[in-house]
């Protein structure tokens, strides 16, 4: 996907970044076109805010059903970090909080002092440590991610939802990296709340839910007029609800898992380590590691070829640091060598092609020191 003339040597950038936020979907733009024009609020009683809360609610009804739930349910956030924080806020009170060693910053922020489950060289959580520590004190809400931001490693949830209902345990599912790319149904996973954000689905950035799977008692993280049930203050963001409830249940391209192996099959040989390979990963992702090349040289000297890829996770605010994710997968030595490649739904083989010409170039070059 050419974006816009930001790449050296008056390149088009290549877009394959589509993790940190997906390239908005024309369904998308359409419905947040339409909503623009509406003027009332939703929490007004005349009838341009009756036409606005109608819109509201069935965009609110379309989302849940497309996640397994209903939409009493189904909560309006910023996005994916503040639906992880409320669902902690929410779920956590009187309860231990576990969460696996290579959650995403959104998760390790909300729950200080939280217990970490060990993952294997997979990123996968170790399902046995996880029974022990459930074993081992009160009840407890656990937190774990659907797929991982920075490997798309795929968890073992529904073993995991398993072992926590066996042991009296909550269970929230970060799912923001895995909407729009895999099904994400709660019911299915078992899980007590899911997080998701639309911007990684192909809709607008600034709008999430947080869906429950029973009723809980609010617990706002920002009070203000009563609106989502007393759940979160503010008026609601209308053209951004719209935008959501339009790319749900958009399918990914099919073609994401073969282009995939196509980047890894060049990049293992020019000697790149894929993190997380033997274990089920979303189809657009790859994590890339060159041993022994920094991560914000390989990110700089693509970006000047042009193409758009990340190292780590993308809210961070332009950091690259160390991975640690990949430190608790015991990839430690090569935690600052990573790079994310993540196709999004309008990537070509052609830029998939191209990637890998310029990577294998990169590659070799920097390899050489």
């Amino acid at each position: 996907m050419n974006l816009s003339p930001s790449g050296g040597m008056g390149q088009l950038m290549i877009f394959l970044d589509a993790n940190a936020g997906e390239i908005l979907r024309a369904e998308a733009r359409a419905a947040m076109q339409m909503a623009w024009e509406l003027p009332g609020n939703p929490s007004s009683v005349h009838g341009a805010g009756r036409e606005a809360r109608a819109l509201m609610e069935d965009s609110r009804a379309r989302i849940a059903a497309s996640l397994g739930g209903e939409a009493r349910h189904l909560i309006f956030t910023s996005g994916g970090t503040e639906s992880d924080a409320l669902a902690i806020r929410a779920l956590g009170v009187g309860r231990r909080l576990l969460i696996g060693a290579t959650e995403h910053d959104a998760i390790r922020a909300a729950t200080a002092g939280a217990e970490p489950i060990p993952v294997d060289r997979n990123g996968l959580v170790r399902l046995e440590a996880l029974e022990e520590m459930l074993r081992a004190g009160p009840p407890a809400l656990v937190a774990l991610m659907l797929a991982n931001n920075e490997t798309g490693v795929m968890g073992p949830i529904t073993r995991a939802a398993a072992l926590c209902r066996e042991h009296g345990a909550l269970l929230h599912v970060d799912a923001v990296q895995a909407l729009g790319r895999v099904a994400v149904d709660i019911k299915a996973l078992g899980a007590d709340s899911v997080a998701v954000s639309a911007h990684k689905a192909g809709g607008p950035k600034g709008i999430g839910a947080l869906l429950l799977a029973r009723d809980v008692p609010a617990q706002p993280l920002i009070k203000g007029g009563g609106q989502e049930k007393g759940w979160r203050g503010g008026t609601q963001n209308l053209p951004a609800i719209a935008g959501f409830a339009a790319v749900c249940g958009l399918e990914a391209p099919a073609e994401h898992g073969r282009w995939r192996e196509m980047i890894e099959v060049g990049a293992r040989a020019v000697g790149a380590v894929i993190a997380g390979e033997d274990a089920d990963r979303l189809p657009n992702t790859s994590c890339l590691i060159l041993p022994g090349v920094r991560a914000d040289l390989q990110l700089i000297t693509l970006d000047l070829a042009g193409f758009a890829v990340s190292a780590g996770a993308a809210c961070s605010s332009g950091k690259v640091a160390k991975s640690h994710v990949l430190e608790a997968m015991g990839l430690e030595a090569h935690a600052g060598s990573a790079i994310r490649v993540s196709a999004s739904w309008r990537t070509s083989i052609e830029e998939v092609q191209r990637f890998m010409e310029t990577y294998t170039t990169m590659a070799k070059r920097l390899a050489r020191g």
